[in-house]
């Protein structure tokens, strides 16, 4: 027996691998964002209603679900689930006071707008790895950034 099952370390194997200093490794971009904070989509046809939904669920702010009846709920959508029909599709809101976090069929939904302040935007890995290297370039030793204090 070889390898991890019978304890035994591969020496010569581990030897052959070359060290890597991260530091010179190739940085992949981070993912763009699209800057929603404001957006009010047009609700016209079932695939908008999805795509605008979607873009609400990877939000990171509270939006403002209006259903076809007028009533309108503002929260943080956590939760969705694409069925084949918007009767079979539903979205879950958390509300900013409470622990109930209700379900509301795509079918009923009219509009949706995008209120609450987008608490990632402007956060991007590019502009933490800029901080990174600023800093280390000033010779600081055991950098830490922290993240910026929300309200």
């Amino acid at each position: 027996m070889t390898g991890k099952a019978s304890g035994h370390i591969d020496h010569e194997a581990a030897q052959a691998v070359p060290h890597v200093n991260p530091d010179t490794l190739e940085v992949a971009p981070g993912t763009a964002h699209e800057q929603l904070e404001g957006w009010i989509p047009q609700l016209a046809s079932d695939e908008e209603i999805r795509v605008a939904l979607e873009k609400a669920f990877d939000y990171r702010g509270d939006v403002t679900i209006t259903r076809k009846d007028g009533s309108e709920i503002t929260g943080y959508l956590f939760d969705r689930r694409a069925g084949k029909t918007l009767a079979d599709s539903v979205v879950r809101l958390m509300l900013p006071a409470g622990n109930e976090r209700p379900a509301i069929p795509y079918s009923e939904i009219k509009g949706l707008a995008f209120t609450g302040r987008d608490t990632a935007a402007g956060k991007s890995y590019e502009a933490w790895v800029k901080k990174y290297w600023e800093k280390r370039a000033k010779g600081e030793k055991n950098i830490s950034i922290e993240p910026e204090r929300l309200e």
